[in-house]
């Protein structure tokens, strides 16, 4: 009789699933299908619950294919295992994810965008030492994103090993991976309209095929009671360490903060409710199907628990929603380290990259070396570890430092936004005694894999460190003098026809926030050595604020037709196209008639032919005449080794190199003064 009632309702699910993949076609093939770029999707909509559904929940959704079989590993099952295990995954799921992340920090959002970066620029000018969990916490996510696709994509495909035990799993897994990397280029725009609801199939299916071992075996929801995953930690042989398993199934929370930007707190919060009740009732089926097996270990069954649950007559599609379900859920953390990496970049705590914007849909980029180094990473993490069993040993490591370091931001945040001291002090020792004892317990991975993700997230540590700290020294020795004494000599130096004209528009682009001041290496390249004349001297800067978007500018006219400032004011999210920015600002000053552009030259001036514009990056180097200390040493010369491999900046800004001149000043940090020269 159970049986029959588990095919019935395997059958409902496979119904439902067939009926949403016939929605999903008739949705693609409608004309007029409306395109997600003009969907409001932060406001509390279906669109908004549908695509928070297959952007959010990817990672932590596909969690069921693998957390029991970490928890139980080589063990023979139990029935201490089976309902310990499933308790302290639902007080898990309760706890980091529904309490701290759902309810908590996505409430700590920066005009809508969330993440551990923008959670920082929120609370950076308080205190200077938040930058260190800040890009802790970014090093250790970036860290866990090569192991999060081999391990998910693995676990869909080796269920296909009981009924092919021959199957070259791992040319499998890498194809579909290499094939998944090799598609970001052209952006997930279009792969981005089916994401909802081929997870929603996912969701749907997990949930009823949970419902369905349930069925007779209700007993298994006694496991709710707190007891059972006390009793686990407790009286199990070495039960403590299964936290390290159990962790497996919150390990998508961080992602899902990341994500907030996408939807909006509002899609997320109620997209959870549905996700959620599918995640448990899919735990607590596995864990009814454990019980049925106690006393055999998973190995001699040859099925993880989830597959348990799975007839055999739907097998084959089972296994091809899930694959489908751990693309999206990889394809997800992709583009949010696409996203974080960028967020480093405008924050100066990563080497400039290449950045492309692969569609107009906002907040959509492409990072090409990330992109690479990513597929490699996950390519030698399936070689190596060959099995997801063998994976589980390096996954949730890093993230669990990275969950450690958000609630510490959190922390902070609540406590400047005048919460009760009480109630924030509360949740900090709540969430640091449960992330701490899962960090503990992650730790005896360390041997067995962890190694490979937390050296890697130190690697990244150090990167973001050193950059940020050698721009901080740079800035220190920037020198900078007033613009006001040289005015008159630009004016007059505009007007010296005994000078070569060096261009007819001269670009600047200036670190100096205020345009009283302005860098003497600027000074010193147009006035001293060869004088540059221009008829128009522009002074450009560029200001990152920590608004996510903003898009604005100013201008000053310093002197009439001689000499203009402009300030463009771009959210950390933005990236720094000054050609076109700066062509916009020139075409607008020109149509208010605040400048004329048209080239003084007389021939051309009468047939209104526009003038040239030039500009000039200054660059600096390490100036040989320096006597640094060891550790001032290390920092720029691992700084300047690393720029040598980043963007330069005339491409960052994206100039055009026809009419790009750079130029490279010495970096002075402190000169040797102890010279033993003597004159005979």
């Amino acid at each position: 009789m159970k049986r029959l009632v588990l095919d019935f309702c395997s059958k409902q699910a496979f119904c439902i699933i067939y009926v949403l993949t016939f929605a999903i076609a008739f949705h693609r093939s409608d004309k007029k299908q409306i395109s997600m770029s003009h969907i409001n999707l932060k406001k509390l909509s279906f669109a908004g619950f549908l695509v928070s559904i297959g952007i959010v929940f990817g990672d932590i959704g596909t969690s069921p294919l693998y957390t029991y079989t970490a928890i139980i590993g080589e063990q023979e099952i139990t029935e201490l295992l089976a309902l310990g295990g499933v308790s302290a995954i639902f007080w898990t799921l309760f706890f980091q994810t529904t309490l701290k992340y759902v309810f908590i920090t996505l409430r700590a959002d920066n005009k809508g965008e969330g993440g551990i970066f923008s959670l920082y620029t929120l609370i950076r000018k308080h205190k200077k030492w938040l930058l260190f969990p800040a890009i802790a916490g970014g090093s250790f996510l970036l860290a866990d994103s090569i192991i999060t696709p081999p391990i998910s994509v693995s676990s869909a495909i080796e269920g296909l090993k009981p009924h092919f035990p021959d199957l070259p799993v791992i040319p499998i897994v890498l194809s579909i991976i290499v094939a998944l990397f090799l598609i970001q280029r052209k952006g997930t725009s279009f792969i981005g309209k089916v994401f909802g609801p081929i997870m929603m199939i996912w969701f749907t299916m997990i949930g009823l095929l949970g419902i369905g071992e349930l069925t007779g075996n209700a007993s298994v929801f006694k496991a709710l009671n707190p007891y059972y995953a006390f009793q686990l930690l407790t009286e199990h042989p070495g039960g403590f360490w299964l936290l390290g398993g159990v962790f497996l199934c919150t390990t998508g929370a961080e992602a899902l903060y990341s994500d907030l930007g996408h939807c909006g707190r509002k899609n997320i919060q109620i997209s959870w409710l549905y996700v959620k009740i599918c995640l448990v009732l899919c735990y607590f089926g596995q864990a009814a199907w454990l019980l049925e097996h106690t006393g055999i270990k998973l190995s001699e069954i040859g099925v993880s628990p989830f597959f348990g649950l799975v007839p055999v007559w739907f097998i084959f599609p089972a296994i091809a929603i899930a694959t489908m379900a751990t693309i999206i859920a990889s394809q997800a953390l992709i583009s949010g380290s696409f996203t974080l990496v960028a967020e480093a970049i405008r924050l100066n705590i990563w080497p400039k990259l290449r950045v492309i914007f692969p569609s107009d849909v906002k907040g959509q980029l492409y990072i090409p070396s990330i992109n690479w180094l990513l597929m490699f990473g996950c390519c030698a993490v399936v070689l190596y570890f060959r099995e997801s069993k063998n994976m589980e040993a390096a996954f949730g490591l890093s993230v669990t430092l990275t969950m450690l370091m958000t609630t510490i931001l959190l922390s902070f945040y609540l406590y400047v936004k005048k919460v009760n001291r009480v109630a924030v002090f509360s949740l900090l020792f709540v969430f640091v005694t449960i992330e701490g004892a899962f960090l503990i317990a992650n730790l005896k991975k360390f041997m067995h894999g962890g190694w490979v993700t937390l050296l890697l997230g130190l690697i990244i540590f150090a990167i973001m460190y050193v950059w940020f700290r050698a721009t901080e020294i740079k800035k220190k020795l920037q020198k900078m003098v007033k613009l006001e004494p040289y005015i008159p000599v630009l004016k007059e130096l505009s007007t010296d026809e005994s000078i070569p004209k060096y261009a007819t528009n001269l670009v600047y682009l200036t670190s100096s926030g205020k345009s009283k001041m302005i860098e003497k290496r600027i000074i010193d390249s147009i006035v001293y050595g060869q004088p540059k004349r221009a008829d128009l001297y522009w002074f450009v800067h560029i200001d990152v604020v920590d608004e996510p978007y903003t898009m604005t500018y100013k201008t000053e006219i310093i002197a009439s037709e001689d000499i203009v400032w402009v300030t463009f004011k771009l959210g950390f999210k933005i990236a720094p196209r000054v050609n076109l920015l700066f062509k916009k600002v020139v075409e607008e000053m020109v149509h208010n008639k605040e400048i004329c552009i048209e080239s003084r030259y007389a021939s051309l001036n009468k047939h209104n032919i526009t003038g040239d514009f030039r500009f000039v990056v200054m660059q600096s180097f390490l100036s040989f005449e320096n006597e640094l200390s060891y550790r001032t040493d290390f920092i720029l010369k691992i700084y300047f080794f690393l720029k040598k491999f980043s963007l330069a900046d005339e491409k960052e800004y994206g100039l055009d190199y026809s009419n790009v001149v750079v130029e490279k000043t010495p970096l002075i940090v402190k000169s040797s003064n102890n010279i033993a020269l003597q004159r005979e």
